[in-house]
């Protein structure tokens, strides 16, 4: 790993590492947040942020004003990019697919399958880096926003055990449901829905082998609430098998950063209470 930024943040360290991934076959950026505790050389937890369509490994760092929430509790924040990215990388003239837009699954389809494994790469060998080259502890979160906030919903629904705290801000909570969803599933996993159930968080929560709590939060004023993000199924599915969630709807909040920054101290606050015990 290569590091390329380096900034004093909250007593902390905001930093943007490279390296050459073999999951996607490319070299990826994250953004990394070293909490006073890691500088002194303290094994810390670390919780990991998915960011949404179009963004990179900067959005986060600059935008969400995580890092003095994160200094306070002592974590390590990873901020990894939304997709593999570069010459040769397969892309898309939209925004909603391709470079940006990775929907943190592995592609099963041409052109995409080579480059486009970001469920290998995050939950798999993003850690085992982020453990090895920083004081990282074992104990790890996960939440992001929008199609992040599906990353992360899916992510600890698939991957029991690996997590030990989860939540979203604006998440597509059924992307086999909404056209952001079935457009990228199209491309990545083929014509064959069935396949598409298993990336699905709302269709996940009925078969959970392990019942994380669910912090989500959703602004009422966001300009895709009715026709890509649909809160509500996720609710009833949640009813429906018994498992956790609060799902805090905002009067007034859109779909950006500035609802993001919000409310991100609640969230922190929620991961680091989990990643405590």
């Amino acid at each position: 790993m290569q590091r390329i930024e380096q900034h004093a943040s909250f007593g902390g360290s905001q930093e943007v590492w490279k390296h050459a991934s073999t999951s996607t076959g490319t070299e990826m950026k994250v953004g990394v947040y070293l909490p006073p505790a890691a500088l002194e050389g303290r094994k810390c937890p670390a919780l990991y942020w998915l960011s949404g369509l179009t963004c990179t490994e900067q959005n986060f760092i600059t935008k969400a004003g995580a890092q003095q929430y994160a200094a306070a509790h002592g974590l390590i924040l990873v901020a990894p990019d939304t997709s593999p990215r570069g010459e040769g990388v397969p892309n898309d003239e939209a925004y909603d697919l391709g470079q940006g837009a990775g929907f943190y699954l592995n592609a099963t389809q041409a052109p995409w399958a080579s480059h486009f494994r970001m469920e290998d790469y995050i939950t798999g060998e993003l850690p085992k880096l982020i453990e090895q080259h920083f004081p990282a502890g074992e104990a790890r979160g996960i939440f992001g926003h929008s199609m992040g906030g599906h990353g992360a919903l899916t992510l600890a629904l698939r991957h029991p055990g690996r997590y030990r705290s989860v939540s979203a801000f604006s998440p597509i909570v059924a992307p086999a449901s909404v056209p952001w969803g079935r457009k990228a599933f199209t491309a990545y996993l083929g014509e064959d829905e069935a396949a598409w159930k298993a990336h699905d968080a709302v269709q996940l929560i009925e078969a959970a082998r392990e019942r994380l709590p669910l912090l989500v939060d959703q602004g009422e004023a966001d300009e895709f609430l009715s026709g890509q993000l649909k809160p509500e199924l996720l609710r009833a599915a949640c009813e429906k098998a018994g498992h956790p969630l609060t799902l805090n709807l905002r009067p007034g909040y859109d779909h950006s950063y500035y609802f993001i920054a919000s409310f991100m101290g609640e969230h922190i606050a929620h991961h680091a209470r989990a990643l405590a015990g």
